[in-house]
């Protein structure tokens, strides 16, 4: 065996002339392949598993919203609660007292009641028991049955008044004008107001 004769192949193959047989090295295509395919994978997991962190962290606005509505109760109807029922100026009887020391406020006053639709009572000097006694706007007194009514529909013909209950049996209303009167409510401010005690409260809706 010549010593040209790669090794393993016994005497079977001879080097003759000047042209050597090659030892060729195995292909690198299937290496290639198997290579590129599992890039394509790695690359598509990469970008699968950042979609889902997209998705985590930015949150998906439709399927949350169409879990809370469907935990949501349908919103009742609107509806309104009914008003309280209140008595008209023209069947409140109210009695009115000068308890400052200025003359004349009790009939001025009364006459401008009694325009706005008020029944007018007495009209004079206070009590001796409110009489420069009553430091406020005004004094409203009366039954405890005035407290469901009559003093919410008077006490808007003067802001700042007060009230006080007695034991009278009676359903009329005192009007004790107290040292820091100055007037009645505007005209207007009073129709707005009695038209607020009227109207009905909406009923609360509800919410999810």
């Amino acid at each position: 065996m010549s010593m040209l004769t790669p090794p393993g192949m016994g005497g079977k193959y001879r080097i003759t002339g000047d042209v050597y047989p090659r030892m060729r090295r195995p292909h690198r295509r299937r290496r290639i392949v198997l290579a590129s395919a599992a890039a394509v994978v790695v690359l598509g997991a990469a970008g699968w598993g950042t979609l889902q962190l997209v998705d985590v962290f930015s949150g998906d606005g439709t399927k949350t919203t169409a879990g809370k509505q469907a935990d949501c109760k349908p919103a009742p109807k609107a509806t309104t609660a009914p008003a309280a029922a209140l008595p008209k100026p023209a069947q409140i009887t109210v009695n009115v007292y000068n308890a400052t020391p200025r003359s004349g406020l009790a009939k001025t006053t009364a006459d401008e009641l009694k325009k706005r639709g008020f029944k007018i009572g007495k009209v004079g000097n206070a009590p001796t028991a409110y009489d420069k006694k009553v430091p406020g706007a005004g004094l409203l007194l009366g039954a405890p049955a005035a407290t469901k009514g009559a003093f919410s529909v008077l006490g808007t013909q003067l802001a700042g008044a007060t009230a006080k209950t007695d034991t009278r049996a009676t359903a009329d209303v005192d009007l004790i004008i107290g040292t820091a009167f100055k007037t009645l409510s505007p005209k207007a401010t009073a129709d707005a107001a009695l038209v607020a005690l009227t109207k009905p409260a909406p009923a609360p809706t509800g919410k999810c």
